[in-house]
């Protein structure tokens, strides 16, 4: 009698060579999104951090928070087409910038530095520019990279 079947692991497929198995087209891409994701972290820690509090590092900050956004829903859904997640990542920007709107983001930012990182503390129109172009931009590269991977088998 065969036991339980572990849904937990994804299933290998055999490859065209008959030797060894393929890794699903799903788990590739969510491993690439999160050594990217760690990436674009790092990058934006170094800009926050390291750089002077400029108009160029605002921005530089925007457009590799909206590229995190995209690369933490390719990591939770992996499966959602570029586009779903373009959509998902910039209304979360979108949503978050708004929020700033309360107040509260920068209220809790003070008590929890940590918080700012994550959910800002003012409103700034310009933000929202930066998170469209950013999403768009990593939506379009996204497409690029499952096009060229698909000429590629």
């Amino acid at each position: 009698m065969a036991g339980p079947v572990d849904r937990t692991r994804p299933i290998a497929r055999p490859n065209a060579s008959g030797r060894g198995h393929d890794r699903p087209p799903s788990l590739i891409r969510r491993v690439i999104a999160g050594v990217l994701l760690c990436v674009t972290i790092i990058a934006g820690l170094v800009v926050h951090g390291a750089m002077p509090d400029t108009a160029a590092t605002d921005i530089a900050g925007d457009v590799l928070y909206a590229v995190a956004a995209y690369l933490g829903v390719v990591l939770i859904a992996p499966r959602l087409p570029a586009p779903a997640v373009g959509a998902v990542a910039a209304l979360w920007c979108i949503g978050v910038e708004f929020f700033q709107l309360t107040g509260l983001p920068l209220e809790w930012g003070v008590r929890l530095p940590p918080v700012m990182l994550v959910l800002g503390t003012v409103f700034d129109p310009r933000d929202l520019l930066a998170y469209v172009v950013a999403v768009v931009g990593a939506t379009l590269i996204d497409l690029g990279c499952r096009t060229v991977g698909r000429r590629s088998h």
